[in-house]
This record gives C-alpha cells, sequence and structure tokens, in this order.
C-alpha cells in the first residue's frame, strides 16, 4: 500500500571523526591502524542513543579495515549484573555488528591497580583521608580555586602502604580514595585532584569478592583503551571536559601510542528520554512493562515493538555526526522505519473495531478464494487467497450514517470497494434498539466487478479492507504510541515531573480479527495490516492467541480532511 513520505535530511560529505581517521591514516599517526571500541557500562538495557554510537565505533572499523572491540566498564558492582551484559551482546549482534574482541575492564582489575601504585611511587597520586563530602567542600568552584587536601603531599611509602591496605580491605568504604595530584587551582574541576580508585565492599559480577577497591571511570577508561591498542577513541560530548583527564592517566605513566579521545554529540530525541536513570524508574516504578516494552527507547524495546535493524542504521546514518548537541524529531526515526518496511513488509488484512456486514444477494455458505498481492512494492512476494464469505468485518470508522462532505467510504445508498474483492453498496443499517449502535450493515455486492477479472473495471472512489467474518482470527492488537505527551519530556510545569508528561494513551489493546494468512507468522515477523500501519508479531503470541504490535502508523490522509470538516484545522 502507497504511503505519503516526509523528506528526510541526509548526510552531505565525511563527518570530522573520519576527516581526522584519514588525516591520522594518510599521516602514519598511531601505527597508521584503525582501532576502535564500544564500551557501555552494564548497568541497563542500551538504548536508541547507544545505537549511534555502536553505528559509529563499528562502522569506522570496518570502512578504514580496522578493529572494534565490545567492552563492558564494569567497575561499579552496586548497578551492574550479568543480566545487563546478555542484553547488551544481543543488542550489538540484532544491530548486524560483531566485535573483534570482547572484553571487560575487571579484566584489567591487577593492571590498574598496578599503575595505580606506579602513579603513587612517580609522586603523581597519594591516598586521600576526606570523604566524598569533604572533598566536595574543597574542590572549589567554576570561579573559585579549590584546596589542596591536608594528605596531598603525604609520603610516598605512606600513600602505598595505604593504597595496598585499601586493597587488602582494611578501611570503611568511603574511608579512604586514591587521588591524582594534578592541580586545585585547574579552571576544569575535572583535573581538580580526582579521585582514581574508591574503596566499595560489594560482590562483582565477575570477580566476586576479590576486590573491594574500584577504579573510577576517567581512570579505567583510558587504561582500558591503551591496554587494548585503541587508537581513536570516540566518545559523546558530555566526555570533552573529561579529556585533559583521559590524556593525564596516559602522559603522567609515560605510556607510549597513547589514543585519541574525539567527542561527537549524543543523540537527542523529540518525545523520549534517554537518561538511563529515568528509564530504570520507569521500569521498577511499573509505568511500562519492562526493558523490552516496545514504548522503550531501548533496542529491545524498539526490537519488540517491530523497528528492524537496517531501519536503525539507516537513522543513524541520516542524523550524522555533530560537535554540537541538538534535537533529532522522532518522526524520522519512524520514517525510516516506514521505508524499510514500505519496502519489505507482507501485506494482511485485519480489522479492529469491526462492524458486521451481511451481503445479501451472496448465499449462505459461499467462501471464495480470491487470490490478493502480498506486497505491491515487490511481486516476487507472490499472491495469497483471502477467504470471501457472506459475512464480513469492516472497521466501524469505515462507516458513516451521515456522511461529512468528501466522504469516500460507505454510508446507505454509497458504493465502495473491498480490497481485493467486489464493490458493495449499503442498503440497510441495522442498529440496536437499546442503544442506537450500528450493529450491522446489510449490503448488496455486484459480482461483476471481481478485483482483477476482465470487465470488472468500473471505478469508485472509495476502497476499504474487510475480514471474512466466519474465517477471520481474533487477535489482540497493542496500538503504540509515544509514551510522552510533549516533546521534551524533561519540560514539566512547576510543581510537576516528567514522570507527569506521560502519556496515559500510548498503549490502547483492541480485541481484532485478522485474516487467516496471518496465523502463518512469528515472532519477531513483521508485516503490514492494510491501511492500518505497520505491525510485529509480539513473543507473546501463540497459535489460538495471535498478537499484534503496533509499530508504527501509516500517513492517513483522510483524518486530515476529516478534521476539516468538523471544524478543526
Amino acid at each position: 500500500m502507497e504511503e505519503t513520505k516526509t523528506p528526510a535530511p541526509e548526510a552531505s560529505g565525511k563527518d570530522f571523526i573520519r576527516e581526522i581517521v584519514e588525516d591520522d591514516l594518510r599521516t602514519g599517526k598511531r601505527g597508521g591502524k584503525v582501532a576502535t571500541r564500544f564500551p557501555p557500562e552494564p548497568n541497563g538495557y542500551l538504548h536508541i542513543g547507544h545505537a549511534k554510537s555502536i553505528c559509529l565505533n563499528f562502522g569506522v572499523a570496518k570502512e578504514y579495515g580496522g578493529t572494534c572491540n565490545l567492552r563492558f566498564d564494569d567497575t561499579n558492582p552496586l548497578k551492574e549484573d550479568v543480566e545487563y551484559v546478555e542484553s547488551i551482546e544481543q543488542d550489538v549482534r540484532w544491530l548486524g555488528f560483531d566485535w573483534h574482541g570482547l572484553f571487560y575492564a575487571s579484566d584489567y582489575f591487577e593492571r590498574l591497580y598496578g599503575f595505580g601504585e606506579e602513579l603513587i611511587r612517580r609522586g603523581r597520586a597519594f591516598v586521600c583521608d576526606l570523604t566524598a563530602d569533604e572533598v566536595r567542600a574543597t574542590r572549589g568552584t567554576l570561579t573559585e580555586p579549590g584546596k589542596n587536601s591536608p594528605w596531598r603531599d603525604r609520603p610516598v611509602e605512606e600513600s602505598l602502604d595505604l593504597f595496598r591496605r585499601m586493597r587488602a580491605g582494611e578501611f570503611a568504604d568511603g574511608s579512604r580514595t586514591l587521588r591524582a595530584k594534578i592541580d586545585m587551582a585547574s579552571p576544569n574541576i575535572n583535573l581538580r585532584d580526582p579521585a582514581l580508585f574508591r574503596i566499595r565492599k560489594a560482590t562483582h559480577h565477575r570477580t566476586g569478592d576479590a576486590w573491594c577497591i574500584y577504579p573510577m571511570y576517567d581512570y579505567a577508561h583510558a587504561i582500558s583503551d591503551w591496554i587494548e591498542g585503541i587508537t581513536h577513541s570516540l566518545c559523546t560530548l558530555e566526555f570533552e571536559d573529561h579529556r585533559p583527564l583521559y590524556d593525564w592517566c596516559l602522559e603522567a605513566l609515560d605510556l607510549p601510542d597513547r589514543p585519541r579521545q574525539i567527542e561527537f554529540a549524543r543523540l537527542n530525541l523529540t518525545y523520549t528520554l534517554l537518561s538511563k536513570r529515568k528509564l530504570l524508574h520507569l521500569v521498577t516504578g511499573g509505568h511500562v512493562r519492562g526493558w523490552d516494552d516496545p514504548r522503550m527507547p531501548t533496542i529491545a524495546g524498539l526490537r519488540r515493538r517491530g523497528y528492524t535493524p537496517e531501519a536503525i542504521r539507516d537513522f543513524c546514518d541520516r542524523i550524522g555526526l555533530a560537535k554540537r548537541d541538538s534535537v533529532v524529531d522522532v518522526a524520522l526515526l519512524e520514517h525510516c522505519l516506514r521505508e524499510d518496511l514500505n519496502r519489505r513488509a507482507p501485506r494482511f488484512m485485519g480489522v479492529l473495531d469491526p462492524v458486521k456486514v451481511v451481503l445479501t444477494n451472496v448465499p449462505e455458505g459461499t467462501v471464495e478464494e480470491l487470490p490478493a498481492v502480498n506486497n505491491p512494492e515487490d511481486p516476487s512476494h507472490g499472491t495469497r487467497l483471502v477467504p470471501f464469505t457472506r459475512e464480513l468485518y469492516i472497521e466501524r470508522d469505515d462507516f458513516r450514517e451521515v456522511p461529512p462532505p468528501k466522504y469516500h467510504r460507505l454510508s446507505p445508498g454509497q458504493e465502495v470497494r473491498l480490497r481485493w474483492a467486489y464493490i458493495v453498496r449499503c442498503e440497510e443499517v441495522v442498529k440496536d434498539p437499546a442503544t442506537g449502535e450500528v450493529v450491522e450493515l446489510r449490503c448488496t455486492c455486484d459480482p461483476s466487478t471481481r478485483s482483477g477479472d476482465e470487465g470488472s473495471g468500473r471505478k469508485v472512489k472509495g476502497t476499504i479492507h474487510w475480514v471474512s467474518a466466519p474465517k477471520a482470527l481474533p487477535a489482540e492488537v497493542r496500538l503504540y504510541d509515544r509514551l510522552f505527551t510533549t516533546e521534551d519530556p524533561d519540560d514539566a510545569p512547576e510543581g510537576k515531573s516528567w514522570v507527569d508528561n506521560l502519556n496515559p494513551a500510548s498503549l490502547v489493546v483492541r480485541n481484532a480479527f485478522v485474516e487467516p494468512a496471518a496465523a502463518s507468522l512469528r515472532a519477531p515477523a513483521f508485516l503490514q495490516f492494510e491501511r492500518l500501519g505497520y505491525f510485529a508479531v509480539d513473543p507473546d503470541s501463540r497459535a489460538g492467541a495471535l498478537v499484534f504490535n503496533r509499530s508504527v502508523g501509516l500517513r492517513d490522509s483522510w483524518a486530515k480532511i476529516e478534521r476539516k470538516a468538523m471544524g478543526g484545522r
């Protein structure tokens, strides 16, 4: 079925990261090679923002004949879990990528600790006895310098002894840290003697209780990149102010062949939150049905909703890379999915809000198998047979007892073509005497107008979809909409929070009927229900209990016409 397409911006030319990489290769920097990595923390499920980073890191490595590692930044045992590790691996593979090496920051705990001792010996780090609150109090502000810790000039041997005892578990959580000795007057607050190790007596998902001190992210990130031979460390823009610390960690240890950190703008989408903390709140607060809820921007949620890896990769290509943060309209992501599925999705018919049609001139017991094209965009998809019977279901919205101007669907005395079938005319409307609701439409069928037959060329302005009442299968159809009602979910009125912007109509469940051929589909198959939108088979679907998720709707030109007729805009 043809759809209205909206223009999509195209990335033009090479982005600034690829220009840097090409210049490094041309000049022989970093050994004339390309090695990238994707380093997620396993403290939640990946989301569409991570997809941008995945496509970039793996894409750059592939384009320039390099390698890309998957490395888990598992340095905070309080928040990390094997469940997240497994989901991340699945998501990366589903997006169409595979890693050169699979690593964990915890693989390097011993080496990271050893480098910590080396920094102490070089006079570049010290053990500090200030608590976290005391450190904050002495850090200073953007306009005022910080104050040196009273333990900053602690003798090297004393700091080494204390650092070893920290590792041995002699001290309580938060009582001591290993801090870099840089500059408490630096205009970059990240360089004001940042912590490199902290005490955290918690069981790690891989190392168990072997460690009770854990490296901080900036330190572990830089050293892990160097250990793996990463050449270009591609990070989102919030790490730009951390780059001097990244470089300091490598320079202070005189490590050769240092990687280069390059920052790019992170992805921000309208009507979408990408904060892991807030996504976790949606899950634990019961606002959604889990990390893979189809309303979530997680890759697992998008997959369950019916997004394809091809559509997501196309989206990431189209938005390109920038050095400044901006907001991308979520409609572009939806557009990419429509374009992909319009080419590939098989077509079926389903009715979400049925009203019965009785064709009075069709004999009872008639079952005619009508050929229907599976995908008009691709003839190789072939055809299927759709059962046509005396009793049918059509959408309630496809009938108006008193039609507005320019209405070309079914109404009393008006004709309409049934998709792949015949032209029918509404002769009588049957209502429930108690409620006045339309319960049945009595129509006649013109047998000379079978679709595709020679001589069936009589034209009518409207075509609607339908299913056979006795042959159709019941199905649960989950109609998903945007999770938030505002473009910026964080923009809440005074006294309200982002949670108050949740869309109460983000999920509507309908008990529908679908043509029998749709029962052959298995999750995660995608399809188009003609005139209704693109859908995916949900993992909950079973024989006799079909479940479909709406992935994205079709562009409906009628909605605009009807709003205008009703006095709207």
